[in-house]
């Protein structure tokens, strides 16, 4: 097989198994009883296609800021989405290739195999105010309570770090196998942060002890669980009808301590 063609089969492959062929997750989705929209969140010259769920609750609550992984907004962003807001919070998870897209669409306008590149491409500027405004928007809904988390997976994972380092008002930041942030932004880190590791991700792992090192001697939290005999993206592939064992119980160790760290119970 010539190289080129292998290439673009194993791209295809890659998104297949990341990015696309979640029916699962969707019709998962559907299912869902919660209140669920797409909204525009508008800053200077952009415009954030933004999916915005509820939780089925009586009382103002927080805000979790969701960070899609390389493969862009999927349905397992979405239905994750969904199962925040189920968890009690208010689920918002902008599609930061908005107006990225051959004539200003999103992830859903993308050939499939340009997703992963276009999202490795993005500015981090850009990146950082579509995060804010977003995060602004949110935090201004009457159903909020003004307490404002982010999370991030895979190339959302470095992001929900680095996040941390440009928003000064976040509660804490969850960052799922995602690389830090350079050592000279962490100063600027106020939140805690938790970290959910893959044991079979040395190319992350590896970021780990010198991460402790660097937020230990400046005083801030950091607090790493690695999830042995998991892959890298083990929160979606724990989901997925032919999860493995290891990812399956990854997956539900790490959703039982996410939902404990965000009501505050470490």
């Amino acid at each position: 097989m010539p190289l080129r063609i292998l290439s673009l089969a194993l791209a295809v492959l890659t998104l297949a198994t990341g990015g696309q062929g979640q029916d699962w997750a969707r019709a998962r989705l559907e299912k869902s009883p919660r209140h669920r929209e797409w909204v525009t969140v508008k800053h200077d010259s952009r415009t954030v296609e933004t999916f915005v769920v509820y939780p089925e609750s009586k009382d103002k609550t927080p805000v979790v800021l969701i960070i899609h992984e390389i493969f862009g907004m999927t349905d397992w962003v979405q239905d994750l989405a969904d199962q925040v807001a189920e968890a009690g919070y208010i689920a918002v998870a902008p599609d930061l290739l908005s107006g990225m897209a051959p004539n200003g669409g999103r992830t859903k306008d993308f050939p499939q195999v340009q997703v992963t590149e276009a999202v490795s491409h993005l500015p981090a500027d850009q990146i950082t105010a579509d995060l804010n405004a977003v995060a602004d928007y949110a935090l201004k809904l009457p159903a909020s309570n003004g307490k404002l988390f982010v999370a991030g997976f895979c190339w959302g994972g470095g992001q929900s770090f680095r996040f941390a380092t440009n928003r000064q008002d976040l509660a804490a930041a969850f960052v799922f196998y995602g690389p830090p942030p350079p050592r000279e932004a962490m100063a600027y880190i106020r939140a805690p942060v938790y970290g959910f590791y893959a044991g079979n991700d040395a190319r992350i792992d590896a970021t780990i002890p010198e991460t402790t090192q660097t937020l230990k001697a400046l005083g801030k939290t950091y607090e790493p669980v690695t999830y042995e005999g998991a892959g890298h993206g083990f929160m979606r592939a724990g989901e997925a009808p032919d999860a493995s064992p290891a990812n399956r119980k990854a997956h539900d160790e790490a959703w039982t301590r996410w939902k404990k760290l965000l009501a505050g119970d470490p």
